[in-house]
């Protein structure tokens, strides 16, 4: 798995870079995000929660179940909306409150 960070989106925040478990996110030169190795992510989605606008995809491939599609996170007080967006432009959303992370 990979990610994808679109530079038209991201504004600059850093939180990406500092949440990043394989420190492979840095801001560039023009302030924004970008990942320095894509394929060395671990696909832990880290900085595709941390994302405050979605700047950030989570690539899903059809080897995993994902269609090729694309997964984001929209963050609601404490509830997490998991996008995923496949190709044809549907998409489902999948919501879960953060407080319930370590409930099971």
């Amino acid at each position: 798995m990979s990610i994808e960070i679109s530079k038209e989106i991201c504004i600059g925040c850093g939180q990406c870079a500092q949440i990043c478990p394989g420190t492979l996110i840095r801001l560039g030169d023009a302030g924004k995000a970008f990942i320095s190795h894509a394929e060395r992510c671990w696909g832990c989605a880290s900085c595709v929660k941390e994302c405050p606008v979605q700047a950030i995809a989570m690539f899903l491939g059809e080897d995993a179940g994902g269609l090729g599609g694309r997964l984001t996170v929209r963050r609601e007080n404490t509830l997490l909306h998991w996008i995923i967006t496949i190709p044809d432009g549907e998409k489902q959303i999948i919501t879960l409150d953060s407080r319930d992370a370590n409930k099971y």
